[in-house]
This record gives structure tokens, sequence and C-alpha cells, in this order.
């Protein structure tokens, strides 16, 4: 998330851009600005809260004119999953059983967002795939997929993060569940080229939907999470909470959900996602007697 400072310079160099001749030049050095800014973390939850709305208005008003820009549509892509899990789904759930009403379109808004997100990054991707890479994951599963281009992968990474999230939202939707192994056919691909990358978050998304799925290996996911904990060296708190919830909380294993929790807890630094992450393992383990 950029400091407002920084946005409002940004915003006045956007609104000179159809009073220039160089027009698309201009605004792809704009895009490569502003994806830059997009991957620095704000450590401030409220300031990422507050400034998170007009930083993404901006990015994705640049995006729908450079729809190729990779960089620019992972940190789009990335900001709308991002802020519709901390700020928007993340607070459905603790307003629960509080407000059931108000709970519920919470949800639906952060759906909304998930599915913004996925959209944005789907089509940065199917610019460099010549509009074929939904066809080529929806070819039958026996038939292995090239991994992707490097360059490609954080994108991708986004893509099938805000998919899940939104399949996750939408389990009355029969069309929306149907997609999820779509989502995970698009994040092996991804794990396949880069399977450390994000610091192991590649990994632990794919462990996420592996357990997830109709049919899924809790095996093959328990070593995905395994491996994304060692890519991230203690420093991905998102993993630790993410294998307590897809493997220990539905096996009924208490101890072992607690203890990942913990562990989670004490992941070190103020990075936004270990934040919330944090947040998220004191919720669950203050609420594990409702869950178990």
């Amino acid at each position: 998330m950029m400091l407002p400072s920084r946005l409002l310079a940004l915003l006045l160099l956007a609104s000179l851009l159809s009073a220039c001749s160089p027009r698309l030049m201009l605004v792809r050095s704009v895009a490569d600005e502003l994806a830059s800014q997009g991957q620095a973390e704000e450590e401030d939850l409220v300031l990422a809260r507050e400034a998170g709305a007009f930083y993404l208005k901006l990015s994705e008003s640049l995006l729908r004119q450079t729809p190729g820009h990779l960089a620019l549509a992972e940190s789009v892509a990335g900001g709308f999953t991002q802020y519709g899990y901390a700020f928007v789904a993340f607070e459905a759930e603790r307003l629960e059983s509080r407000d059931a009403r108000a709970a519920q379109a919470l949800r639906q808004r952060a759906a909304r967002l998930y599915l913004r997100a996925h959209r944005h990054a789907m089509a940065a991707l199917e610019q460099h795939h010549g509009g074929n890479l939904l066809k080529s994951l929806q070819q039958p599963a026996a038939q292995p997929l090239p991994p992707l281009p490097p360059e490609q992968v954080g994108v991708a990474y986004w893509a099938a993060a805000s998919w899940g999230a939104y399949i996750a939202l939408s389990k009355d939707s029969p069309e929306a569940v149907a997609d999820l192994p779509l989502a995970l056919r698009l994040a092996e691909r991804a794990w396949a080229t880069q399977p450390a990358h994000g610091d192991g978050a590649v990994a632990a998304l794919l462990g996420t939907l592996e357990a997830s799925r109709p049919g899924g290996s809790a095996r093959r996911a328990e070593a995905l999470f395994d491996q994304a904990l060692a890519a991230g060296k203690g420093r991905n708190a998102g993993a630790l909470v993410g294998k307590a919830e897809a493997l220990a909380l539905p096996s009924g294993d208490r101890p072992a959900f607690e203890a990942l929790l913990r562990q989670a807890l004490a992941v070190p630094g103020q990075s936004l996602g270990n934040q919330v992450m944090r947040q998220r393992a004191q919720w669950l383990l203050d609420t594990a007697d409702d869950l178990f």
C-alpha cells in the first residue's frame, strides 16, 4: 500500500495523460511506478485500510489502459484480494455471531472483490497466452500443462488465490464450485515454475486447494504446507494458519490446530500479511471452543 502523498503525486501525473502525445509511454511509466509501490508493505493496518481503496482505484484505472502489464496486474489483483480478505471477509466472520445479516452482506462484498481481482489477473495472463489460458486449464486433467514463464507466476498466484477465495464464498453456486479444479490447475502451473514463490505462498495456496477439493489428498496437502513452511523460513504466518484450518480443523485435531496457531502468533515482522494472520490466529484460538 502506498502513502497518500505518493498517491497524490501519481494521481496528478495521471491527470496529465490525456494532454500528452506519447500517452501510452507515459501510462506505462506510471503503471511501472504504481506496480513497484504496490509491492511495498504498509505496516499500519488502519492506514492500509484507509489508503487501500484510493490506491486500488487509481491502479485499476491504469491497468485498464495497459491490460497486459503483468507487474501492475499482480499488484491490483493482490491488492483487491488482500483487501477483501483482511478488511471484509475476516470482519464478516467476526461479526457472524452478533449480526448474521450484516455478516452475509460483507461476505457478498468480499466475493465481489475476489472476483474483481480474479478478472484483472486473468485478463493480463490471457494477453500473454493469446486468449487461450482458460481453454488450456479446461483440458482433461490427465493432459499435463507446461510451467508458466517466471514473470507470470505472481499474477497467476493471485488469479488462483482470488479464484479459490471467491469459490469458498460461493458454495451455493454450482457454476462457481465447478471451477475449483481450474483454480487448482492454475496454482499447479505457478508452483511448477517457482515452488518457493512468496516465501512459500504458492505452495500453501496449493495445499489449501488440494485439501478443499472433493477427493483431495490430505497427505499431499500436508506435504505442500510443509514445503511452504520450509520456503518461508519462519516468516510466513499464513502457511501456519492455512495448515491449521485446512488440515487440523477438519480432522478434529485440536492440539495440532492450537499448536500451529501459536506458532503463527510467534512469527516475527510487521508485514501486513503477517499482522492479519496473527490477528486471525488469535481469533481462532479465542473461538476454538465453538470450532471443536
